[in-house]
């Protein structure tokens, strides 16, 4: 055989393997970062969720609030009537 026929031949095979190495790495590197991404999101999301909890836990807890404010009110209310009677 030809020195340039075969010169080609491993000039073709070695830009073949570095191109699917290449591609292989990247392909890695991606899915590292998607993993890494997803982490990130599943976090934030039981933030949201644990927000969510709290913000309905303050609305019972402000419905409460007015309750009782509506109850001592009308406790005082009672007490001055009977001051005045």
């Amino acid at each position: 055989m030809n020195i340039e026929i075969i010169t080609s031949i491993a000039s073709v095979l070695g830009s073949f393997f570095a191109t699917f190495a290449g591609i292989a790495l990247n392909s890695k590197l991606t899915n590292y970062r998607i993993e890494q991404l997803e982490k990130k999101v599943d976090t934030h999301n039981r933030v949201i969720d644990r927000v969510y909890s709290l913000e309905k836990h303050s609305a019972v807890i402000d419905e409460d609030m007015k309750v009782v404010n509506h109850r001592i009110a009308d406790l005082e209310s009672c007490i001055n009537d009977r001051k005045h009677q």
